[in-house]
C-alpha cells in the first residue's frame, strides 16, 4: 500500500445533520479519510428540482469555500399515496423530526397504499468544480402507523422496509447500512473512491 494512501485527506461532509456526519464516519472507516463535517456558518439553499440536482449544489458549494473534498448527500421520503411528498422537501416538511413525522402520518391517514421509498443521491466534489464520483440509490418499504425503535433520525422510526418487519429506527447500525438507500448508495460509491484512491 502506497505511503500516499496512508496518508489522511481531509473530506467534508456537506451536513450540519450530525447524525448523518456519524453515519457517514462509520462508513468510511475503511478509507484514509478524516471526516469532518461543514463549518456550521456555511448555509446552502437547495434549489434543485431533484435529490441528484441537491447533492451536487452542496457538493460544489461546500467545496469551494473549505477548498477540501467535499461529500454531499441528498436524500429523501417519497411517499406514493402523497405523489411523491415530501420527496426532495423531506427535512422542510415541519421544524423538527418529531413534527414531520406527525405530519406525514395525519396527511397519510386517508389512504391505504402506505408504500413509499427512500432516495439518496451522494456527490463526491474537488474544489475545482471537478465531479470525483456521483451515485443514487433507493430503499423501498412502508409507512407504519405509529414511530417504532429508538435508532436513527428523520423519519427512521416510521418507515419499515420491505420483506423485513423492522423500521429504520429497529434496526442496528449495520443492519440499516446494509439495507439503507443511503448504504446502498454508499456500496456505489465506495467501488468508485477505490479506484480513485
Amino acid at each position: 500500500m502506497s505511503k500516499r494512501y496512508l496518508q489522511k485527506t481531509t473530506l467534508v461532509v456537506a451536513s450540519g445533520n450530525l447524525g448523518k456526519v456519524k453515519e457517514f464516519s462509520y462508513l468510511l472507516s475503511e478509507f484514509p479519510f478524516l471526516v469532518k463535517p461543514k463549518p456550521e456558518d456555511i448555509q446552502i439553499d437547495e434549489t434543485g428540482d431533484t435529490f441528484v440536482d441537491n447533492a451536487r449544489l452542496k457538493a460544489f458549494s461546500v467545496a469551494n469555500i473549505t477548498r477540501e473534498w467535499t461529500l454531499a448527500d441528498d436524500s429523501g421520503l417519497c411517499v406514493n399515496a402523497l405523489g411523491g411528498a415530501p420527496g426532495i422537501h423531506s427535512a422542510r416538511y415541519a421544524e423538527t423530526d418529531e413534527d414531520r413525522i406527525k405530519r406525514l402520518l395525519q396527511e397519510l391517514k386517508p389512504f391505504n397504499d402506505r408504500s413509499a421509498y427512500f432516495s439518496s443521491a451522494l456527490c463526491l466534489a474537488a474544489p475545482d468544480n471537478k465531479i470525483l464520483v456521483e451515485v443514487q440509490a433507493k430503499c423501498e418499504g412502508l409507512i407504519t402507523k405509529e414511530p417504532r425503535g429508538s435508532k436513527g433520525f428523520g423519519y427512521d422510526p416510521i418507515f419499515e422496509v420491505n420483506n423485513c418487519g423492522l423500521t429504520f429506527a429497529e434496526m442496528k447500525l449495520s443492519e440499516k447500512q446494509a439495507l439503507s438507500h443511503r448504504g446502498k448508495a454508499f456500496s456505489m460509491l465506495e467501488e468508485r473512491l477505490a479506484n480513485i484512491l
